[in-house]
C-alpha cells in the first residue's frame, strides 16, 4: 500500500473515533506549499457535516492522529488545510515494506481474454498495427502483473473479396515469382499485388467511364471486380486450385507477420482464423428467430431491432444466406467462451468500430448471453505522422518493418555521437541499437492515452531528454553502472534519517503496486509510462542531492544502494509492462 493510502486510512478511523462519522475519506495530497509538512489534508469536505470551520477542524484531526496514531511528527494548518509532517520511521518501515512485496503477485483467480492485432492477409502490418500490438500486449502484461491470468489471442482476416483482389492480381502478373525468387518479405510480397490489383481495377474503371458508363456502374462492371468477386464464390464453394493458391499465399503472410511481430516483441497465446469461424454465427441467427430476438424481412434477410437501445436496425444475414462481419463476431464470441473459462473479453480495435461494438454486445445480451456484461471495446484513436494520415490501398502506408527499422537507424546514430558504446562488442552494440530504438517508439506511443487520436514524431520520441523512452532507459543503465562500481550486495541497514529527495523517491516507489492496480482497472497503460518518467525524475533528483558512493557513512551508503537497486527494478518492471527492455550501458 502506498503511503498516501495509508494515511487516508488512518485518517478515516479517525473521523470515525472523533466525530462518528462513517465511510468519510478526506483527499491527502503531496505537500507542495513552502508550510512544512510531507502531505497535505484538505478539511472542507467535513465543514458542512460538522458545521465548525475548516481551521478548528484541521487542529481537531491533527491533535487526534498525533494522539491515536505513530504517524505524525508534527502538523500545521493553514487556512483549512491540515500540513501532517510523518515520521521518519514510517517512510523508512514504508520502504522495507515495499522492498519485501516487490515480486508478490495476488492472484485474482480471474482469467481475462485480450484480443489485439487481428490483420487483414492482403497487406503488411502498418503505423495502425504497431499502436494496436503495443497497446493490446501492454494491457495483457498490466493485467497479468495485477494478478489476472491473460489469455492473448488475434483473429486474422483471412478470408473474403480483399484476398482475392491479390490472389487475382498475382495470377494475372506474377508469372509464378514467390517472395523468396524476388527477396521479398512474404507479408509485402502479397500486398503489393494488393496494390496492382487496385492500379489496374481504377483503370478498368476510366475506361468504362471514358465509354460513357456512370462510374458507380463502372465500379461494378469492370471485369478485374468480377472476377475477384468470382474467385472468392469459388473458395466459398471449395475450388481446389482457388483453395491451393489461397492457402500458398497465406502462408506466405504468416511468415512476415511473425517477423514482424517478433522484432515488435508481442505474441499470441491463441490464433484464430476467419476462414474456420465465418459460419459459426449462422446457428445463432436461426437461435434469434426462435426466441423472437431476430425477425426475418420478405426477401429471406434477418435483422435485430435495436431502435430500443438507441441504436439502429441491424443486418446479421442477407437475403442470399450470405453472413456479414456482425454474425461472425457474434459467433466467435460464443466459441471463445465456449472454449476458454473466461470472466472477461477485451477487444482492442480503433474508435472507427465503436458503434460495432455497441451494437456487438447489445445482440448479445439480447440472446441470452449474461457474460455479455463482461465484454469490452478498449476503443483507441487513430495514429497520424506529421506528414498527414495512411491510406493502403494506394501503397502510402507507413510501414510498420520499415518504422521499426528507422527507430533502429536513429538510435545507433545517437549512440555513435555520444561514443558512449565503444568498449562493448558489436553484438552487445546491437542489442542496444535494438531495444533503445523500439523502445523510443513503444513509449511514445503508450504514454498517451488509448483513447486520444496521437501524432507520432520518430526524431521526438528518441530524444534522450524529457518523457521518452531512452531517458527513462538510460536512468536504468546510469544505476546499473552505479551498482557494478559499488559491488552491491543488498544487505537490511540501521535506520537513516531522510532528507526530503530520499522521502519523495520512497512515495514514488511505494506507488508502483496502486498505479498498476489502476492502470489494469482503466486499461491504460499510459498511467505505467508517465508514472515510470516520474519515478525517474525523483530518482535523478535524490541521485544530484545525496552522495553514494562516496559517502562516508557505510550504513547511509548501503541504505542508498538498497534505495537505488529497488528503482532499478521498478524501471526495469514498468518498462517490461510497456513491452520495453533495458540495457545496461548506454
Amino acid at each position: 500500500m502506498n503511503i498516501k493510502d495509508i494515511i487516508e486510512q488512518k485518517l478515516s478511523e479517525v473521523i470515525l473515533n472523533v466525530y462518528q462519522l462513517k465511510d468519510i475519506r478526506l483527499e491527502v495530497q503531496e505537500n507542495k506549499t513552502e508550510f512544512e509538512g510531507d502531505f497535505t489534508i484538505v478539511t472542507f469536505p467535513l465543514v458542512k457535516q460538522l458545521k465548525k470551520n475548516p481551521e478548528s477542524i484541521g487542529v481537531e484531526l491533527g491533535e487526534a492522529l498525533t494522539e491515536q496514531t505513530e504517524l505524525l511528527d508534527s502538523f500545521n494548518v493553514v487556512k483549512g488545510f491540515l500540513n501532517v509532517k510523518v515520521k521518519n520511521q514510517f517512510f523508512i518501515d514504508n520502504f522495507r515494506s515495499v522492498s519485501g512485496k516487490f515480486s508478490i503477485i495476488e492472484k485474482k483467480n480471474s482469467t481475462v481474454m485480450v484480443e489485439y492485432s487481428s490483420p487483414n492477409t492482403n497487406k503488411p502490418l502498418h503505423l495502425g498495427h504497431i499502436r494496436n500490438n503495443l497497446l493490446g500486449f501492454s494491457v495483457a502484461q498490466i493485467l497479468k502483473e495485477a494478478g489476472y491470468d491473460v489469455i492473448k489471442t488475434q483473429i486474422i482476416n483471412d478470408r473474403g473479396i480483399h484476398i482475392c483482389k491479390s490472389m487475382l492480381a498475382w495470377e494475372k502478373f506474377g508469372q509464378g515469382e514467390t517472395p523468396e525468387s524476388t527477396n521479398t518479405k512474404g507479408d509485402k510480397f502479397v500486398g503489393n499485388y494488393y496494390v496492382e490489383f487496385d492500379k489496374n481495377y481504377k483503370k478498368e474503371i476510366a475506361d468504362l467511364v471514358g465509354q460513357g458508363v456512370e462510374e458507380e456502374q463502372a465500379k461494378k462492371e469492370a471485369p478485374m471486380m468480377k472476377e475477384a468477386q468470382k474467385m472468392l464464390i469459388d473458395w466459398e464453394n471449395g475450388d481446389e486450385t482457388v483453395r491451393n493458391l489461397w492457402a500458398e499465399m497465406n502462408t506466405w503472410v504468416y511468415k512476415g507477420f511473425n517477423e514482424t511481430y517478433k522484432r515488435l516483441g508481442v505474441d499470441f497465446d491463441q490464433v484464430q482464423y476467419e476462414s474456420n469461424t465465418y459460419l459459426l454465427g449462422k446457428d445463432l441467427i436461426q437461435e434469434g428467430l426462435d426466441k423472437g430476438v431476430l425477425y426475418q424481412k420478405e426477401d429471406g434477410s434477418v435483422w435485430c431491432d435495436l431502435t430500443d437501445e438507441g441504436l439502429d436496425q441491424k443486418l446479421l444475414l442477407r437475403s442470399d444466406g450470405t453472413s456479414v462481419y456482425m454474425t461472425q463476431d457474434l459467433g466467435t464470441a460464443v466459441e471463445r467462451f465456449k472454449q476458454n473459462d473466461i470472466q472477461k473479453l477485451i477487444y482492442t480495435v480503433g474508435n472507427e468500430q465503436d458503434y460495432h461494438f455497441q451494437v456487438l454486445f447489445k445482440i448479445l445480451k439480447k440472446l441470452g448471453y449474461e457474460w455479455a456484461d463482461q465484454l469490452y471495446h478498449l476503443s483507441y484513436g487513430m495514429v497520424e505522422l506529421p506528414e498527414g494520415k495512411m491510406k493502403s490501398r494506394e501503397g502510402t502506408v507507413v510501414d510498420a518493418d520499415d518504422l521499426m527499422q528507422e527507430m533502429y537507424e536513429t538510435a545507433k546514430l545517437k549512440a555513435q555521437e555520444l561514443g558512449k558504446l565503444e568498449n562493448l562488442s558489436e553484438e552487445d552494440k546491437e542489442t542496444s541499437y535494438e531495444t533503445v530504438g523500439l523502445g523510443a517508439l513503444k513509449y511514445f506511443m503508450l504514454k498517451v492515452d488509448p483513447k486520444k487520436k496521437m501524432l507520432f514524431n520518430p526524431a521526438e520520441s528518441i530524444d534522450f531528454n524529457g518523457n521518452t523512452g531512452p531517458f527513462i532507459q538510460y536512468t536504468y543503465a546510469r544505476i546499473q553502472s552505479l551498482l557494478s562500481k559499488a559491488d552491491y550486495l543488498q544487505k537490511d541497514t540501521a535506520d537513516v534519517i531522510l532528507n526530503q529527495s530520499e522521502k519523495e523517491l520512497i512515495m514514488q516507489l511505494a506507488n508502483f503496486k496502486t498505479v498498476v492496480a489502476k492502470s489494469a482497472e482503466t486499461l491504460s497503460p499510459a498511467l505505467v509510462a508517465n508514472y515510470v518518467y516520474d519515478l525517474v525524475k525523483a530518482y535523478n533528483s535524490f541521485y544530484q542531492n545525496n552522495p553514494i558512493l562516496n559517502q562516508d557513512d557505510e550504513n547511509i551508503k548501503q541504505f542508498r544502494l538498497n534505495v537505488s537497486d529497488l528503482t532499478a527494478k521498478t524501471i526495469k518492471k514498468s518498462l517490461e509492462l510497456l513491452g520495453i527492455g533495458t540495457v545496461n550501458r548506454m
